[in-house]
């Protein structure tokens, strides 16, 4: 159990680089000469992706938790 924990929160704080833009917003960005938009594009759009994902990762640990007690 520890092993699995310890691979998600590595993969999940350690990714190299993540590309998650829509089609539009590629074209659009990728258009422009301004790169630091588009990183912060991909920032925003990673960072609202795993947010919701911690959270039930969070909450099915303690139903996991309480479940086994």
């Amino acid at each position: 159990m520890k092993r699995i924990a310890f691979s998600f929160f590595f993969s999940l704080f350690f990714f190299l680089e993540t590309n998650a833009q829509c089609a539009m917003c590629r074209a659009v960005l990728e258009s422009e000469d301004n790169t630091a938009a588009a990183e912060g594009i991909n920032n925003g759009i990673v960072y609202l992706m795993a947010l919701p994902y911690i959270l039930v990762a969070v909450l099915f640990y303690f139903v996991y938790k309480k479940m086994k007690s």
